[in-house]
């Protein structure tokens, strides 16, 4: 009787001690039936204990298939994601929209039960933000939110126009995916890095020691800094978390360079012209341009009432998977 091949269960740390309950399993079975040799009466009395076993290890094979399906959901939807928004052309305006949309997008998080982490931020002379970054973790975060990457455009009055004009400002937003099992390795000596004070709350060791850590990867020119952690160990591993995170965004978006006339994420460009959505106040309506559709209530929408566009977003991406199929 051949045994089952275990390799993949091994290879996973949350299935390998039940691939070792199923291997003994494996070997009570085969001594069993050893035992009983060819004799009639001992393989009668042996029955019933080979079938308790095969019962087990059926639901050992079970429980592991699942846990593994399990994990390769959580690595292609994991629980974690980095939120960067940035601000684009429109000068102060688009400092605004920047921190609008992060706000908005944090209330739904709030709204989610998910958790949420400032890791850095840049705050812009009039108020708003040059650009922030935060972790958010909880449960379908990324399948939410995977499609928010892109330029956000704004059109409205600012409160400083004297004339009353419209103001057209834009907003980039990136949604890196932080997976469990790295996909590209990040050599030491790629990296300078640069320690600083913190600064802003959190209290006297956070002011008064260097524990913000700034990164830059060479060969890209990728910055990334981390000051919401306490020491400086721990800012050091979540900027590389999230370098990692930026770097495999990169490579995804060069082998799809490669197998398809798609365009790349157009975080960190925020040119008017390269847009996914358009959020215009004067007439009560936000447009997601890649769908074509449009919805009401702004104020509700900036308030973090964004499930439908996600949810519409979701079918959206549905039906064209069943199109290609």
């Amino acid at each position: 009787m051949e045994n089952t091949d275990l390799t993949k269960y091994k290879e996973s740390e949350k299935t390998k001690y039940l691939a070792e309950e199923y291997e003994r399993l494996e070997t009570s079975e085969r001594e069993t039936k050893e035992s009983a040799g060819s004799d009639p009466d001992l393989l009668e009395l042996a029955k019933d204990d080979l079938s308790t076993i095969a019962t087990q290890k059926e639901d050992l094979l079970s429980r592991m298939d699942d846990i593994l399906k399990e994990e390769e959901q959580d690595e292609e939807f994991p629980s974690e994601i980095v939120l960067e928004v940035r601000a684009g052309a429109g000068g102060e305006e688009a400092a605004l929209f920047a921190e609008e949309l992060a706000q908005m997008y944090l209330t739904h998080a709030d709204n989610q039960g998910w958790t949420i982490n400032l890791v850095d931020d840049s705050r812009a002379e009039m108020g708003g933000y040059k650009e922030a970054s935060f972790e958010i973790h909880g449960k379908d975060v990324y399948r939410q939110l995977r499609f928010e990457t892109g330029v956000h455009r704004v059109q409205r009055v600012p409160a400083t126009e004297k004339q009353g004009r419209i103001h057209t400002s834009t907003a980039s937003v990136a949604i890196l995916p932080i997976r469990k099992r790295a996909q590209v390795e990040i050599d030491e000596s790629d990296l300078e890095v640069a320690f600083s004070r913190a600064g802003g709350p959190g209290g006297q060791n956070v002011n008064k020691v260097e524990t913000a850590v700034r990164l830059t990867h060479k060969p890209t020119g990728i910055v990334v800094s981390s000051r919401a952690e306490r020491s400086q160990l721990k800012n050091r591993e979540k900027a590389i978390s999230i370098l990692t995170a930026r770097l495999e965004e990169l490579r995804r978006e060069e082998e799809e360079k490669k197998h398809a006339d798609s365009r790349a994420n157009q975080i960190g460009t925020a040119d008017r012209s390269e847009k996914i959505r358009t959020y215009n106040f004067p007439q009560d309506r936000v447009t997601d341009h890649r769908i074509k559709k449009s919805w009401s209530n702004i104020e509700g929408i900036m308030a973090g009432d964004i499930q439908k566009i996600l949810d519409d977003l979701e079918e959206e991406q549905g039906k064209q998977s069943e199109e290609q199929k």
